[in-house]
């Protein structure tokens, strides 16, 4: 049975049985705590955890699911992947373990001529928590299964929880046979390898205390509403079904395998070494493309280097495994073949997958060449050092400058007979990636803990947001945080967060940000809104100041924004929209939305391009932009089914979590897209937009800088003021300033070359008497001195090089000559063949001068370069280097 069959029979039967069918959340995880989704059960994790209420009693889904922490791993067993599949049932209230266990086992067991996977009863084994007798009588006496085949486990294998306070509860693991042929007989608890693991029942009926670890915490006590989250893998079901020995080898795996043989000559199964690779480069393709198909772009932090790592080490065992072209498009055309049957997107979104994938590829083979030179050179130092370990701050050079994953690091060390010091790496990574999560998570939710946002959510309700229509209302303070902390009341020069029932105020979201604005309590208080923001589903959080007086949870008020702000944002939103289509029309649906910020008047706009966007088709682009605003096009927004919304294609916002309803935005007949933001009536109202430029912000992703509206009009009129000074200074019309500036651009540079000729000229006369001056110390011919002030490096250079081949007849030489430019000590010193005979070495001088001048330097043997702070200190670094040399050349 092939994979899309398997997953098209999930849906099918749980459909059948009144689940509601939610199709896959994105891999970006709508979730701050995570990067990717890892579980079936993560974008339903606000139903069980109360944060929402769920909107259907029953559903079901097959997940697209990304693990990373076993990454090294992949390829060395056969049981460790990236990307998987996980099937799910979920229960909100409605049935709990009966009816969880029946339809598993119904649905295994049916033949599959009526819609069921056929798996024989005999060869199924169940395990369950050690003390829910309930769960196995209902295994036994209803289900019918042998007793000797259901075994009891601990904590740690058959109890669930998210490893916080909250919902938990033991599960029942059922697990399929595959025969002596993998091992000893004796249940699960003895052999997991032949017992296999294919669905997990969750019975989320008790609530957990605080603990560490799988067994470490309390059981507070039952929960109100008892749930079922279900787990089956698909790849390692249709490894039974398809009788192959492991995931790998499964449909959707064996034809990326198989296409990586023919691009490299190697047989699967001929060797461990390369079978590895091969399993590495199926795993992390399958995984590259998904992620890419979801809108991850590859990058050095976040998801974006999660992608980059894997790619980059398929790459790698690529070559490895003696592929010496270009091998990412080919295997991924057959990922997209195997998989786009249960995923359309991927073949709608081809093109964009392939381009966003071959410029990592490329840049890659380029990364691959600088990072194995600096890899090479810090492995000698290591040596040199009597070292047998890579401190961790080069291979974080390696990763933060050049995009080197730590794992190639490892992997090229190891090659190298060295081993790497992750964990002064992983403290760098972890310190970088920590300013960076606190500043974005200090932004999002100030310093409340969400626990707290969720008390008022759980005691108010949502917050319902007027602002679509109205700019100001009446509400009511349902919520007041003063540091982060509930509190019932705050005064005067508090910093407060502030919840309403009802508000005008638009959170941040969707590229737009948080509107500002007061709330005039009936007290006579006032609060100063500075932001909003939503840390949590439906909770409008209003942070800001109290000026005025005492504000009180309870509390009557008018809330009202600063319209003229959010007319401002609301034009730059509609522009973004308007920017957003006009690229597609240029470059094609590749030009996908990869993230967006709208402020009044500005907007910045990221998607997907592989190379930069030439200024022709920038100005296509700026001018059909505003010959849309001229057609005077209206603008409104509809709710509608997410169904109906993709048949009229509407395109969906950039790392936007969409229910079975959504708000689309339509501009006459120009653009239509799903969208919770807020926009001008007529695209009359933007007056006028100007595309400033645009530029890489990563690998496949480019960002465009933009006005609108009155900011955009300052921006033409100061750059008119300039073409008019420019036209008085050149004396031309305003066509004629290109070719002007260029033409006297050329004379300066030439003139420039002229002076500069001039300059080495005359620094190199004075070469014949310096050679005079020279002074013999202990048999060696020293010269020494300060030339000019302002002579370049280069020059000095030269003039030493110049001084140091004059002085003839075998006799051992040495020349160190200085400056001064700008301000600062510079020397050059060389010395010849015969001087390094008897151990005078350009660098060892230097750095005796460089320290007397208050610096460092260094070079090679030959020929050094130093330099420091003081001027006044040149004498004295004369007398430094002369000492030397007689100390040396005794």
């Amino acid at each position: 049975m092939e994979s899309a069959e398997i997953r098209r029979r999930w849906l099918s039967f749980f459909e059948e049985r009144g689940h509601t069918v939610v199709p896959s959340a994105s891999l970006i995880a709508d979730d701050p705590t995570l990067l990717l989704v890892p579980a079936g059960m993560v974008p339903f994790k606000p139903y069980f955890l109360g944060e929402v209420k769920p909107p259907f009693p029953r559903a079901t889904s097959v997940q697209k699911c990304v693990r990373t922490p076993d990454i090294e791993e992949v390829g060395k067993t056969t049981r460790h992947g990236t990307f998987f599949q996980m099937c799910g049932n979920f229960s909100f209230g409605d049935y709990f373990k009966e009816g969880a266990i029946k339809l598993a086992w119904e649905l295994l067991t049916s033949p599959q001529d009526k819609g069921g996977y056929g798996l024989e009863p005999e060869k199924l084994w169940i395990t369950v928590y050690q003390d829910d007798d309930e769960a196995e009588q209902i295994w036994h006496e209803v289900v019918g299964v042998p007793k000797e085949r259901i075994q009891r486990l601990g904590m740690k294998d058959n109890f669930w929880s998210m490893g916080v306070p909250g919902p938990c509860g033991p599960c029942s693991e059922i697990n399929y046979d595959r025969g002596p042929e993998f091992g000893v007989e004796g249940g699960p608890a003895v052999n997991d390898e032949r017992y296999v693991e294919i669905w997990n029942l969750v019975f989320m009926q008790y609530e957990r205390g605080e603990g560490t670890g799988k067994d470490k915490f309390e059981i507070l006590g039952d929960l109100p509403s008892k749930n079922i989250d279900t787990g089956l893998g698909l790849e390692r079901l249709a490894m039974i079904l398809q009788g192959v020995q492991n995931m790998y080898e499964i449909d959707t795996s064996m034809a990326v395998i198989e296409k990586a043989t023919e691009l490299t000559g190697v047989r699967y199964g001929d060797a461990h070494a390369s079978d590895v690779s091969l399993r590495v480069v199926t795993d992390h393709m399958r995984t590259a493309t998904m992620l890419i198909g979801d809108g991850v772009t590859p990058g050095n932090e976040g998801r974006g280097y999660v992608l980059r790592r894997i790619m980059r080490r398929a790459i790698r065992n690529m070559r490895l495994l003696g592929a010496t072209g270009p091998v990412v498009q080919d295997l991924i055309d057959v990922v997209i073949g195997m998989m786009g049957q249960q995923y359309p997107e991927l073949i709608t979104d081809r093109e964009r997958i392939e381009k966003v994938a071959l410029a990592e590829e490329n840049a890659f083979l380029k990364t691959l060449k600088a990072g194995t030179n600096i890899l090479d050179t810090a492995v000698t130092e290591t040596k040199a050092a009597g070292s047998a370990v890579l401190p961790g701050d080069k291979a974080f050079l390696l990763h933060d400058t050049w995009g080197f994953p730590i794992d190639l690091t490892l992997e090229m060390a190891a090659e190298q007979g060295l081993s790497v010091d992750e964990d002064g790496f992983r403290r760098l990574m972890k310190e970088q990636r920590e300013r960076a999560k606190a500043d974005a998570q200090a932004k999002k939710t100030g310093h409340a803990d969400m626990g707290a946002y969720r008390e008022i959510a759980d005691t108010a309700g949502e917050t319902e947001f007027i602002g679509y229509g109205d700019t100001e209302g009446e509400t009511t303070i349902v919520g007041i945080l003063v540091d982060g902390v509930s509190s019932p009341a705050a005064t005067e020069g508090d910093e407060v967060e502030v919840v309403l029932d009802r508000t005008p105020f638009y959170a941040e979201g969707g590229g737009q940000i948080g509107d500002t604005g007061r709330i005039k309590v009936d007290s006579g208080a006032v609060i100063e809104v500075r932001d909003c923001q939503k840390p949590v589903p439906g909770v409008y959080v209003h942070k800001g100041v109290v000026q005025v007086g005492e504000v009180t949870v309870g509390a009557k008020a008018h809330a009202s924004i600063d319209n003229r702000r959010r007319k401002a944002i609301a034009r730059a939103h509609s522009a973004t929209h308007l920017t957003h289509q006009a690229l597609r029309d240029a470059l094609g649906p590749t030009a996908a939305q990869a993230g967006s910020e709208n402020q009044p008047g500005r907007f910045r706009f990221d998607f997907g391009s592989p190379s930069a966007v030439p200024t022709a088709v920038m100005t296509d682009v700026e001018q059909k932009i505003n010959e849309v605003l001229a057609r005077d096009l209206d603008v409104h927004a509809e709710v509608m089914g997410i169904d109906e919304a993709k048949k009229q294609g509407a395109i969906a916002e950039f790392g936007e979590k969409y229910g079975e309803r959504v708000r689309v935005v339509t501009i006459g007949d120009f653009s239509k897209e799903l969208c919770g933001g807020t926009h001008v009536h007529n695209t009359a109202q933007l007056g006028l937009v100007k595309l400033l430029g645009e530029s890489s912000i990563g690998s496949g992703v480019r960002r465009i800088e933009a006005l609108v509206g009155v900011d955009a009009y300052n921006f033409l009129a100061r750059e008119h003021t300039v073409v008019a000074q420019l036209q008085e200074l050149i004396k031309g019309r305003p066509e004629e300033l290109p070719e002007k500036v260029s033409a006297m651009l050329g004379k300066l540079k030439d003139a420039e070359k002229e002076i500069e000729k001039f300059r080495a000229e005359k620094v190199l006369q004075a070469a014949a008497g310096l050679v005079e001056s020279a002074k013999d110390i202990n048999g060696v011919a020293v010269v020494t001195g300060q030339v000019p002030d302002g002579t370049t490096p280069d020059d000095l250079r030269k003039l030493v090089l110049d001084v140091r081949g004059r002085i003839q007849g075998g006799r051992a030489a040495v020349v160190a000559l200085f400056t001064v430019n700008n301000g600062k000590p510079l020397t050059v010193i060389a010395t010849n063949e015969p001087a390094r005979e008897r151990g005078l070495k350009a660098g060892d001088l230097v750095r005796a001068a460089a320290k007397t001048l208050g610096g460092g330097g260094g070079g090679k043997p030959d020929v050094a370069q130093g330099g420091g702070q003081n001027p006044a200190a040149v004498g004295e670094a004369v007398d430094a280097v002369e000492r030397l040399v007689a100390e040396t050349a005794k």
